[in-house]
């Protein structure tokens, strides 16, 4: 025997109560919307969104005319450790050389790169600031 439809939609998923500040987990990929949508404005084409391997990840990886973008994305809402910029460390840099190396190993040819970052101090779209060649290679 079949159970009846169900008279009325089940229940929304509930929201955090307004005022509290979301996890890091959903503020970073927030942050990373964010960034993603600014570079879009800005004439680059997104490709990939968090590609992750074990030595590191990639936060956005997009293609501005021919040279491959490879875009660490920080969010810093307390500057007690220094701002957004701050947090990219020796340590991180590696890991995105790494991550970056292994996915242009899977291309046919390599592409001109360069590394870009997307700060924020805020949830803030007015509020990012974009640094290109963060590497200066």
């Amino acid at each position: 025997m079949r159970a009846p439809p169900p008279t009325s939609p089940p229940p929304p998923v509930p929201k955090p109560p307004t005022g509290k500040r979301p996890t890091c987990a959903v503020a970073g990929a927030h942050a990373e919307t964010l960034a993603a949508r600014f570079l879009t404005r800005h004439g680059l084409a997104i490709l990939e969104r968090n590609w992750r391997r074990r030595c590191g990840e990639l936060d956005l990886v997009a293609r501005d005319g021919e040279t491959l973008v490879f875009v660490e994305v920080r969010l810093r809402r307390d500057g007690a450790f220094g701002g957004a910029a701050a947090s990219i460390t020796a340590t991180k840099r590696a890991r995105l050389v790494n991550a970056a190396n292994l996915y242009l190993a899977r291309l046919p040819r390599t592409p001109p790169c360069r590394f870009d970052a997307i700060l924020l101090d805020a949830l803030d779209p007015a509020r990012i600031e974009w640094l290109r060649d963060i590497f200066g290679e």
